[in-house]
């Protein structure tokens, strides 16, 4: 507020000693350098803005220079007051003083709009032939302004700008470059012929044959260089011919920028985006990997960037230099910058392949476990999911990566991947040649992996979900699977591993679906555990013989004792499946005196392994349809055509 009660009370002064007759310009001067503070403080100076163009009019260079800055700093591009400035630019560019002249081209840099760019851009080209070099550069940087406003008005000056690359003064050819530089972006295709020029204005740079006063901190032209390299590459991509000219320069420059301090690192890192555009060539390339890698062991953050960054565009078009700096790539995803890690992330996942996808992503989910980054946890689980899916060594492989990112990830983890999981356990791999015996060698690891959590204290909702149908599917399984080997130690606080039979499983499960702590209330993981107990619990009583009768008779009874409890609960889903689950234990044999039990009908409600079978395909399926006979009948009298199969037929109709 203080600061604000300044600055009103100096606007009142301002509007009052402005327009006070007979005030000297060298006052004026000093009042508009008063206003431009006032601009830059937020406050409004429009008042004060017709004394700038007037003093822009001056006839001292001071004077005209604070004039020109002024407008240039408050004047909004759409203003009408800056095309009040045209005829004193046009004027002053025709002068014969050379200072007066660079003022109004540098006063155009700020000024210019592209309806100005028609009254200015002939007098700025012929200003490019000045005999002073700091016209001719203030020229060549005017010219990069109007095709910054509108590209189409300078196309033609191709020719112009090709001569000035030619400048025997330096600075003047690296202000030719900058509009070089997006000429060629736009259209490389009418700039090749450059390419030596180029590379002869590169090669000289990088010899030192540029006087001292262009060098910075020993690097000659540091500036000049990276907007070279970027030429180069815009040239050079996708063209043999035009890139074999580079490749003697690219390795020169990218040696002599090895300095140790931070333009040169600039410099290398531009090489390196060079050499990656351009048509390839493996000795170059290996220098360019060697260089970049090396800033992957810096203990500077903004090198390690540089580093990560670098290598990621070596990586993505040549992905064989990612095993030799893999080591060095996963290190960083333990550095502290957010950064980093990302910008690790991706390089990683660049560097996947089938080889290596078994080690990296063994790191990426060492990570995800220790991250507490929602958005790099997100990122992290997307990367493995995809990684998982184009690279998997195997489906085993495959099946118990992603059971571990549903364990670390939960609800990050997107639901066609859980829909993958279970189609793959369900059907094999389309290109899985091992047949039956393989598909029911990689359910029996599903069925292991997901028997073990029933112990667990948590376990996502997504994990949950899978699990649930898994068991329920194939849980008769979990008797063929070999025990797992004790531990190591002996540590009498490490538990044994379960060995589950069906029976003690479908006791798990239960217990399981009855313990609220451990579901946090959800109604649907509850409901999909309902469901897998009723396909456990009927193979249970099918399957019973008189030496496992204790156990079929637990399970009889905690199965009654866990639907009748959630029978009448408020989720319509969840009591559906309860009530359907009372019905099969109904019909299992010796559920009660009056009841008739009868196996047969069980195992045809509750096949196994019957998630991909249509109950309506093949022999049964008139069988199936009986009922609709009598409608077909009813139909056939009222004069209805009986149905005609398609006929098969190869003839093509036209």
């Amino acid at each position: 507020q203080q600061e604000d009660s300044i600055i009103v009370d100096e606007v009142a002064t301002l509007k009052k000693r402005m327009i006070e007759p007979n005030v000297s310009k060298k006052k004026m001067k000093e009042f508009l350098i008063r206003l431009v503070y006032v601009e830059m403080l937020g406050h409004d100076a429009s008042f004060g803005y017709i004394k700038a163009i007037e003093l822009a009019a001056s006839k001292n260079l001071v004077q005209k220079r604070v004039g020109y800055l002024c407008s240039g700093l408050c004047l909004a591009p759409s203003h009408e007051f800056r095309f009040m400035l045209v005829n004193q630019l046009q004027q002053d560019m025709a002068s014969a003083n050379f200072l007066e002249v660079a003022a109004a081209l540098s006063a155009v840099n700020r000024l210019a709009t592209s309806d100005m760019i028609p009254a200015l851009v002939d007098r700025v080209v012929k200003l490019g032939t000045h005999a002073k070099e700091l016209v001719r550069k203030k020229a060549a940087m005017a010219l990069h302004r109007f095709h910054q406003l509108d590209p189409a008005a300078v196309a033609h000056l191709g020719d112009a700008m090709r001569r000035t690359l030619c400048d025997k003064d330096p600075s003047v050819m690296a202000a030719a470059l900058c509009l070089l530089h997006d000429m060629i972006q736009t259209k490389p295709s009418g700039f090749k012929e450059l390419v030596p020029s180029f590379v002869s204005i590169l090669k000289q740079i990088v010899e030192h044959r540029l006087p001292r006063d262009f060098d910075y901190h020993r690097i000659p032209a540091p500036w000049a260089q990276l907007r070279l390299l970027r030429i180069l590459a815009h040239l050079g991509k996708a063209d043999q011919a035009a890139s074999e000219g580079c490749y003697e320069v690219l390795s020169d420059c990218m040696r002599r920028a090895d300095a140790g301090i931070n333009v040169g690192y600039a410099i290398i890192y531009e090489c390196v985006r060079t050499v990656t555009a351009i048509y390839p060539n493996a000795t170059l390339l290996d220098e360019a990997a060697r260089s970049i890698s090396r800033f992957l062991a810096s203990e500077n953050n903004n090198l390690k960037y540089l580093g990560i960054t670098g290598l990621a565009r070596v990586v993505e078009s040549h992905p064989k230099y990612a095993a030799e700096h893999q080591l060095a790539v996963i290190d960083c995803l333990e550095d502290v910058d957010d950064t980093i890690k990302r910008n690790t992330l991706d390089l990683l996942y660049r560097m996947i392949n089938p080889v290596n996808v078994e080690f990296i992503a063994t790191k990426l989910l060492q990570s995800l476990e220790s991250s507490t980054d929602e958005f790099l946890r997100k990122a992290l689980v997307s990367r493995l999911c995809v990684a998982a899916e184009r690279f998997a060594p195997s489906n085993e492989w495959y099946v118990a990566t992603v059971i571990k990112v549903l364990e670390l990830g939960g609800d990050l983890v997107p639901p066609d991947v859980a829909q993958t999981l279970v189609a793959l356990v369900a059907e094999g791999s389309p290109d899985d040649d091992e047949g039956p015996e393989g598909w029911d060698a990689l359910r029996g690891s599903a069925v292991a992996s997901f028997s073990s959590m029933l112990e667990w204290e948590s376990v996502p909702d997504a994990l949950l979900h899978v699990m649930a149908w898994v068991l329920g599917e194939y849980g008769d399984l979990v008797e063929a699977i070999e025990p797992p080997e004790p531990p190591a130690d002996d540590d009498e606080e490490t538990k044994e591993p379960v060995v589950y039979t069906l029976p003690s499983l479908t006791l798990a499960v239960l217990d399981l679906c009855a313990d609220d702590a451990r579901l946090r209330g959800s109604a649907r993981s509850r409901a999909l555990l309902v469901t897998a107990a009723t396909k456990l619990a009927a193979r249970v009583v099918v399957d019973a013989d008189a030496a496992a009768l204790d156990e079929t008779n637990a399970v009889r009874f905690k199965a009654e004792a866990v639907a009748r409890r959630f029978a009448s609960s408020q989720d319509l889903d969840l009591q559906q499946r309860c009530i359907e689950f009372l019905g099969v234990l109904a019909l299992a044999p010796g559920a009660s005196p009056a009841a008739n039990g009868d196996a047969d009908v069980l195992a045809d409600a509750l096949p196994y392994d019957a998630s991909l079978e249509d109950p309506l395909e093949g022999a049964a399926a008139d069988d199936a349809l009986a009922f609709l006979d009598k409608f077909v009948a009813s139909a056939l009298a009222a004069g209805a055509a009986p149905y005609a199969p398609p006929r098969d037929d190869d003839d093509d109709d036209d």
